[in-house]
This record gives structure tokens, sequence and C-alpha cells, in this order.
């Protein structure tokens, strides 16, 4: 194996990770109505249906706390992660944190980056104890806080884990701000490729339409 063949394989995949706002809620929704009933299950600890998916978008404090996604091409979310801040006084330096992947998207590291993309916030606004509380048998997720070295706390059914953070640096607050604009460029490049195709595929059902009439006409 050459240098060049070496190198490109263990280059990291770069994911762009959207930071999400108010006027994202309608797709994060989408998103997490598109997840089968065992994964809602492992992602809010019960068999959610959609309304109580919907209260729960309803609800989210994009002020407060922190969302991030990954868009594929077609701008859908295919996952997405809640960074929640604590709201206890006793505990203003904590922050808990929650995923969900489309199934069709795993296998990607998807989970993975976005618990970096978080833990990389968190340290920037001062959080010291990163918190997880997930299903016994939610194995992603539980290797994802393992990896990472986080504390790990078995009680039954459940698992919580305990992640302590480095507080913030130049680096990583640098390394913030690159990587929520390397995001944002690439979304705005998927807006406009996708607005591209879909105005190239109405041409093509006119041209077709076109066509369709004058080989009815005989012309």
């Amino acid at each position: 194996m050459t240098e060049t063949s070496q190198a490109s394989k263990s280059a990291p995949v770069v994911v762009p990770i959207r930071s999400l706002g108010p006027s994202h809620r309608e797709r994060i929704a989408t998103h997490l109505m598109a997840l089968d009933e065992h994964d809602r299950y492992l992602r809010f600890g019960y068999a959610a249906n959609d309304e109580q998916i919907r209260r729960y978008v309803e609800s989210l404090d994009f002020d407060r706390d922190e969302i991030f996604g990954v868009y594929n091409r077609r701008l859908e979310l295919i996952a997405v992660a809640h960074l929640a801040f604590s709201q206890n006084p006793a505990l203003p330096s904590c922050a808990e944190f929650g995923v969900s992947v489309l199934t069709k998207a795993r296998g990607r590291g998807y989970g993975a980056r976005l618990f970096e993309r978080a833990v990389m916030h968190a340290r920037n606004e001062g959080v010291e104890m990163l918190f997880i509380h997930a299903l016994s048998e939610n194995t992603a997720m539980i290797k994802i806080a393992r990896n990472a070295g986080a504390t790990l706390e078995r009680a039954g059914s459940e698992t919580d884990a305990y992640l302590r953070l480095p507080p913030a640096t130049l680096d990583s607050r640098m390394s913030e701000l690159v990587e929520e604009q390397l995001a944002l460029t690439d979304y705005r490049l998927k807006v406009q490729a996708k607005n591209f195709w879909d105005f190239l595929a109405g041409v093509q059902e006119v041209r077709q339409g076109v066509r369709d009439a004058r080989h009815k006409s005989g012309g």
C-alpha cells in the first residue's frame, strides 16, 4: 500500500454539523417522527407517539439549549442531537446530551461526531460535567460515552454516564467557529444544489408534457 493510499484511508471524514434554530423546528419533528417505535424508545426512554414528539419539539428552547443536526443532500435531517443545559441553580455548569440517527444513516459515525460537537460547545459555554442518560440496551450511545472516557453507572435497564470536561481554550473556541462556518457553507451549497435539481426536474417534466401533447396531436 502506498503512502498516498494509507493517508486517504486514515483521513477523517468531515461531517458538516449545523447548529439548528426555531426555523428548523418542523424538520426536527419530521426527523424524530421518522424513527420507528424501537428507536423512539431508545431516544426518549419510552415509545413516544407523534403527538408526544410534537410536544417535545415545541418545547425546545433554542435560546437556552443547543440543537445540532446533520443534513443530507436532499436537505433531510438524518441525525439530530440535543444539548440541554441545566436549569437547576445548584448545578449551573452541567448539561445533558441526547441523539438520534435515522436507520438509513447508521454506521457512519454521525452519533459520535455530534457528541464531539456538543462537547466542544459545552466546554466553550463553561460546562464542567456532561451527562448522558440512556437505556442499557442502547449500546451505540453507551459506546460513544465509553469511548469519550465517561464514567458509566448501570442501574438495571438504565445507564448513566458522566464526563468531566476541560476548560475552554482559544483552540476550542476557534475550532467551533470554523466548524459552524463550514457547516453553514455546506448547507447553503446543498440548498442551491437541491433548488437546481428541482428546477431541472420541473423543466424535464414540462418538456415531456410537450412531447406527449405533440404525439397525441400527431405533430
